[in-house]
């Protein structure tokens, strides 16, 4: 173990273009070398429009740079898809003399879609030259679960005052290829498990809530399901008029969220008869800053 002045956080992210005109080179990325087809350049494009601009980089620095106050450690951020580059931030943790790290991925539940793809650009070329705890899931952190629930309550009562009656809660998280659960990937008993005690912190009754995924891919193949949309139609069936959703997979704002959810969802609504509310994003949360410390001194210790 290294002194305390050379150990280091790293937090491992998705990544997002800064401009619609990167856009096809990040969906490069994304497809791992393959040129995405001209049809999803020009859909992505179109959402990125909308919203103006992804701020995950930005929020993720912000959260490295909260983490980094409350721990007295230095915390640095690779993307695996975009700028700061996973590699480029590893050169960089060397050149400062990096001696230890714990690495946390900012995606709680683990799939190797999301997290495997993070530990394989972390461990490109043979590695890196540092020790390297890298933390698999943390779906179930207690701290995590409140953050999550803090928000919902605070957004579903005001939901449900609005609308003058409770309205059910549908948490989502980003849907996966539907081979990866069919290959072992405990992802989905991890984002059902996440939604699950978050149901329970925020207090509410089986029948309250439900769960979907959201953001199913274009590649054709099957995806995991139920989608929000087919989760919207059987609520409206249900007689329900008003819906809210809480994602629990997404720890900042992002195109997943500002347009799927804020957009496309709340567009699906309205053409069902019925409204559309969300939960903030968690950001610059307290509780989730508490909850990365919490993990990080549980690795030093």
């Amino acid at each position: 173990m290294g002194s305390p002045d050379k150990t280091a956080i790293l937090l491992l992210a998705h990544g997002t273009p800064d401009s619609v005109d990167e856009i096809p080179e990040y969906l490069r990325l994304v497809m791992r070398g393959r040129p995405a087809p001209p049809k999803v350049v020009e859909e992505v494009t179109r959402r990125y429009e909308l919203i103006g601009r992804s701020p995950l980089t930005s929020i993720t620095l912000q959260q490295a740079a909260l983490l980094s106050r409350k721990l007295g450690l230095p915390v640095y951020v690779g993307m695996r898809n975009w700028k700061p580059f996973i590699a480029e931030t590893v050169r960089t943790m060397q050149a400062d003399g990096v001696e230890r790290a714990v690495v946390i991925c900012l995606a709680p539940q683990n799939s190797r879609t999301s997290v495997g793809l993070y530990r394989a650009a972390l461990d490109r070329q043979g590695g890196v030259p540092f020790a390297a705890d890298f933390v698999e899931s943390w779906h179930d952190h207690p701290r995590l679960i409140q953050a999550f629930a803090e928000k919902l309550r605070a957004g579903w009562q005001r939901a449900c005052s609005e609308m003058g009656v409770k309205i059910p809660v549908i948490f989502t998280a980003h849907s996966v290829p539907q081979r990866t659960i069919t290959e072992g990937d405990p992802y989905e008993n991890q984002a059902k498990e996440t939604a699950a005690l978050v149901a329970r912190e925020a207090a509410l009754t089986p029948e309250d809530w439900r769960f979907a995924f959201q953001s199913q891919g274009m590649s054709g193949e099957a995806w995991l399901g139920p989608t929000v949309e087919e989760a919207i139609v059987n609520l409206q069936g249900k007689g329900h008029r008003g819906v809210f959703v809480q994602p629990i997979g997404f720890l900042c704002d992002h195109v997943e969220v500002l347009y799927d959810i804020d957009i496309g969802f709340k567009e699906f609504a309205g053409q069902h008869g019925m409204r559309l509310w969300r939960a903030e994003s968690l950001n610059d949360s307290a509780l989730l800053t508490s909850a990365l410390a919490e993990i990080v001194r549980s690795r030093l210790s």
